[in-house]
């Protein structure tokens, strides 16, 4: 596994300063964000542990997980979280021509809106990798492109679910994006960190939002 940041630099930030990397709030407030569903179990999860903290997420989702489980998809919205677009299928920018990702993100928004009655304008990349054409293009489609603050790291399967949690809690601060995974994948560790991160920013006085 390539070498990862737990926190964004702020020199990340300024550069590409076209991407929303977090979000200017004046109250305590995360803003958790879930890649790569619907999946079923683990999105169900997901949104019981939000419930019981009375949070609210933003999911990006994978538009031929959402052709196979459109159900859940609006499970996501009935609980008041909001939904974004991950191209459709989970598409690495660097390893597509330009053509072809746009075209998988056009075939994802087509996908989620066949399932709800509105359009999604928000637009999170897969693996954090967008080439500047593909970010002027989805941009100019009315996308706001929704990179992190601080990454979960729950998808590296080589980390415990404590070290899991230390990431965020030790670099949350208000406005954060903070990515997380609802796919098996993650769920081994997502399990168990979820919970305890949720009660631990919850005691700290932080409330969750959508994007």
């Amino acid at each position: 596994m390539k070498p990862y940041l737990i926190k964004t630099p702020r020199a990340v930030k300024l550069i590409f300063k076209k991407l929303t990397w977090d979000i200017k709030t004046e109250k305590k407030e995360v803003f958790l964000t879930f890649d790569d569903g619907p999946t079923p179990d683990v999105t169900t999860f997901v949104l019981e542990q939000l419930r019981k903290y009375n949070a609210k997420a933003t999911f990006f989702c994978i538009g031929k997980n959402v052709s196979l489980y459109p159900e859940i998809l609006k499970a996501i919205l009935a609980e008041g979280h909001s939904i974004g677009n991950h191209t459709n299928n989970h598409y690495n920018a660097s390893k597509h021509k330009l053509a072809a990702y746009l075209e998988n993100v056009t075939l994802a928004e087509n996908t989620i809106a066949e399932h709800i009655n509105f359009s999604t304008k928000l637009f999170r990349p897969p693996y954090g990798r967008i080439s500047s054409k593909a970010s002027k293009a989805i941009r100019r489609k009315g996308y706001t492109i929704i990179m992190w603050d601080v990454l979960s790291a729950d998808f590296d399967t080589s980390i415990s679910a404590e070290k899991c949690i230390n990431n965020v809690i030790k670099n949350v601060t208000s406005g954060s994006v903070v990515v997380f995974h609802d796919s098996k994948k993650s769920y081994p560790v997502l399990k168990k960190a979820l919970p305890v991160i949720l009660e631990k920013l919850q005691t700290e006085g932080y409330s969750f939002s959508a994007i």
